[in-house]
């Protein structure tokens, strides 16, 4: 179920970005609500704010040293809470979907802009909600270890 999640979320973050390299010019923006919220087509060559612009390999091996940690970890992780595995596919998949690009582009493809944060993607959606829910998850675990 969870590799599912991940494979539908890879999907979602790789048509979106299909889509918005096939139907908005680089850099040109649409307007959805006016001021607040535009779809608007830019590269990224780093991180979140553009932190570590350029460093296409670091990126690369990050992502792929993630990969492969879920691997060996799998057996662990089936011991593991449904939220936190939910957790861990988003996260992953979020990772897989910008590794994809900096492979085959050398860039992220962002295009959800709010004006006032960093225009970002489906990926970058499915990176934080993820890790969100896995620190979550432990803190909880850690929290409720405490007290038995």
């Amino acid at each position: 179920m969870y590799i599912l999640l991940a494979f539908v979320l890879i999907a979602v973050d790789q048509l979106t970005k299909y889509w918005v390299q096939q139907n908005i010019p680089l850099w040109e923006s649409i307007p959805i609500i006016k001021n607040v919220f535009h779809l608007t087509h830019v590269h990224n060559p780093g991180a979140a704010f553009s932190i570590l612009a350029h460093q296409k390999w670091f990126f690369v091996l990050t992502a792929v040293i993630a990969i492969v940690a879920v691997w060996l970890l799998r057996k662990a992780i089936t011991q593991q809470g449904r939220l936190f595995k939910w957790g861990l596919a988003m996260a992953l998949a979020g990772a897989i979907g910008n590794l994809i690009d900096r492979l085959r582009l050398d860039v992220v493809v962002d295009f959800f802009d709010f004006q006032i944060w960093p225009v970002f993607n489906v990926a970058d959606i499915c990176i934080v909600l993820g890790v969100c829910i896995l620190i979550g998850t432990i803190l909880r675990q850690d929290v409720i270890g405490k007290r038995s």
